[in-house]
């Protein structure tokens, strides 16, 4: 049998473990945990991690994390294999309503990080270390930043052939084409012949239903795609988008969106206006492509070149 061992804490078939991982201090000396639940069925299979809060401000992420192991732990079953799941990774930035750590830095930038290295850094060198060497497969939960909305979506590199299919498992809105990042948790697990999908839905600071639904909806399709578990929630009509573009302000004013996230656009249709405060100027905002909208600014008053809405293109 294939053994899950995490900080040196073997996970046994069919047992529920819960591990405080030591991180660091506070400047108060405070310690800091990094709580991991893990959670494995009598019959080996894929381990599979779900992980939230990379970003600290993404609370969505968190929430949707947190509810796929409350329902683990309200009884649904678990047929093979070991989930492992980290609502909040970046303890840090939650605390401080931030995205980086107290020194700037972005967790999802630092891999493979290091021992000796920055905050950032050696969070990403224990996940590097523990959790990215026991897993097979991951999902990452993300949400747009501040007042900028995602639409529930999964981001995979097209040249991630499995990844691909995992994504379309997963069966959400849109499967949107996305190149790895160096030094992200996602291609740092691909160098490792790992695969993590990362879903984007919502917005930071801000709780939404819906990308919540939609990311344990789609989990557990993925984990019954896995032969995981029985539960298998109808799958969204997924579009593959394999193309995406921001559309950027060419002034700045007070922006008016007239189309919604979800809306299939065509090419020249007025998405927005953009106005100075008294209504003598009004510039149009025009698709360049057909396409759909899968992130939304929502703030009003934008400067020039902010992005505005992002377009998926088939």
């Amino acid at each position: 049998m294939r053994e899950v061992q995490i900080n040196g804490i073997k996970i046994r078939p069919g047992q529920a473990v819960n591990i405080e991982l030591p991180i660091a201090k506070l400047p108060t000396h405070t310690l800091i945990d990094l709580p991991i639940f893990i959670r494995a069925a009598k019959e080996e299979g894929p381990v599979v991690l779900v992980s939230g809060g990379v970003h600290g401000d993404e609370i969505n992420g968190i929430v949707t994390a947190r509810r796929i192991l409350e329902e683990i732990d309200a009884g649904l079953e678990l047929l093979k294999g070991t989930l492992i799941i980290i609502p909040l990774v970046n303890i840090y930035g939650f605390l401080s309503n931030s995205r980086t750590f107290p020194d700037g830095r972005d967790l999802n930038r630092s891999f493979p990080g290091s021992k000796k290295g920055s905050l950032a850094g050696r969070i990403a060198y224990i996940l590097s270390e523990e959790i990215i060497p026991q897993i097979d497969f991951g999902i990452d939960f993300h949400t747009g930043g501040r007042m900028l909305t995602n639409h529930p979506q999964i981001r995979v590199d097209f040249k991630d052939k499995v990844g691909v299919e995992l994504a379309k498992a997963f069966g959400t809105h849109y499967v949107v084409n996305s190149k790895m990042i160096d030094k992200t948790f996602r291609k740092e697990a691909f160098k490792a012949k790992k695969h993590i999908l990362v879903f984007e839905g919502g917005e930071s600071m801000r709780i939404d239903e819906l990308s919540t639904e939609e990311g344990v909806n789609g989990t557990k399709r993925l984990l019954h795609h896995l032969g995981m578990i029985a539960e298998n929630p109808e799958a969204k009509d997924t579009l593959i988008l394999s193309q995406s573009d921001w559309v950027r302000s060419r002034a700045s004013g007070i922006f008016n969106s007239s189309v919604k996230l979800g809306d299939q656009v065509k090419k020249g249709q007025i998405l927005a206006r953009i106005s100075d405060p008294y209504g003598q100027v009004k510039i149009p905002v025009k698709a360049p492509s057909n396409g759909y909208v899968i992130g939304l600014n929502n703030l009003p008053v934008i400067n020039v070149g902010e992005a505005l809405l992002h377009i998926g293109k088939l």
